[in-house]
């Protein structure tokens, strides 16, 4: 999803991109959502996105704190885009200006997206199907008037795509959470069973089997309510309140749903994680390309 997030909002068009590994330490007691490394046409870059549920009035602080950190550690000068997912729209400020005489000054500002303001059909005619999964953040005024109506709309756009099923099946699995967030859970479970149903059935079990044990278990509440504090950090508060031994169930469960399967020494070295291992294999579950991406923990 990074890149057609980076090529769609940003208009970069990327050569290589890489996943930095930045915590904020000594400002932030959390962990970025997403920071890159691109090669594009013009050079190298940093690409920061983050994502905010709320309306943050100190967001602009954190962003500028975080950019410094960036250009300290990588020596990069960072592209900063904060994605507003909220139900309200967004006020917070993305400028922080002073000057005084000639020799102190600052002038800073990160690009600020709402998804809200996006409409339907902005994404659906854009061929960057991963961007699907967001459907059911943008569009405030049309999903206000809809609706259920508008989680279907969601659902039979991810339907329609011309991509392979188990990239369908990706991007139902986060557009089904994303709903979550503008929806109640009864219409967004009902929107999502006829994706299911029609996603080759033996696979769509196990996949329902995942987010029905996870729910019991408080992983999924878990998940929702990280996004809804903040993405990363909330998912990782939410997981918490699991059992080690769940949150290494969940693990293996979704990373089977993404990957197809694992390999026996994955899923030893997934059991085997201690508590902080385990939430950052769950906090970045979004992001992992990859089954050797899990050597990173």
């Amino acid at each position: 999803m990074a890149d057609d997030i980076i090529e769609y909002f940003l208009k970069l068009k990327l050569t290589k991109i890489e996943e930095l590994n930045l915590e904020f330490t000594t400002v932030e007691k959390r962990q970025s959502d997403m920071i890159f490394k691109c090669q594009t046409e013009k050079g190298n870059i940093a690409v920061h996105i983050e994502f905010q549920s709320t309306n943050d009035k100190k967001l602009a602080y954190r962003m500028l704190r975080y950019s410094i950190e960036i250009i300290e550690k990588y020596e990069l000068f960072p592209y900063q885009i904060a994605i507003y997912i909220g139900k309200i729209e967004p006020k917070m400020q993305q400028k922080i200006k002073y000057e005084y005489e000639d020799t102190n000054k600052l002038e800073y500002n990160y690009k600020l997206i709402d998804l809200g303001e996006l409409k339907f059909e902005e994404i659906t005619n854009t061929g960057y199907y991963d961007l699907y999964s967001l459907l059911p953040l943008i569009d405030r005024k049309k999903r206000q008037e809809k609706g259920e109506e508008y989680i279907k709309d969601c659902a039979e756009a991810i339907l329609k795509t011309p991509i392979d099923t188990d990239r369908k099946k990706d991007i139902a699995f986060y557009a089904e959470i994303f709903s979550g967030l503008m929806f109640g859970e009864q219409e967004v479970k009902k929107a999502f069973e006829e994706v299911v149903r029609m996603l080759d059935l033996q696979e769509s079990s196990i996949y329902k089997s995942i987010l029905e044990e996870g729910k019991k278990k408080g992983r999924k509440e878990g998940i929702k309510e990280g996004i809804k504090e903040g993405i990363k950090e909330g998912i990782k508060e939410g997981i918490k309140r699991g059992l080690k031994e769940g949150k290494a169930d969940t693990a293996i469960r979704l990373l089977k749903k993404k990957f197809g399967k694992l390999t026996k020494e994955a899923e030893e070295k997934i059991i085997k994680a201690d508590n902080e291992v385990l939430d950052k294999i769950l906090d970045n579950i979004f992001t992992i390309e990859k089954i050797e991406d899990l050597d990173k923990y």
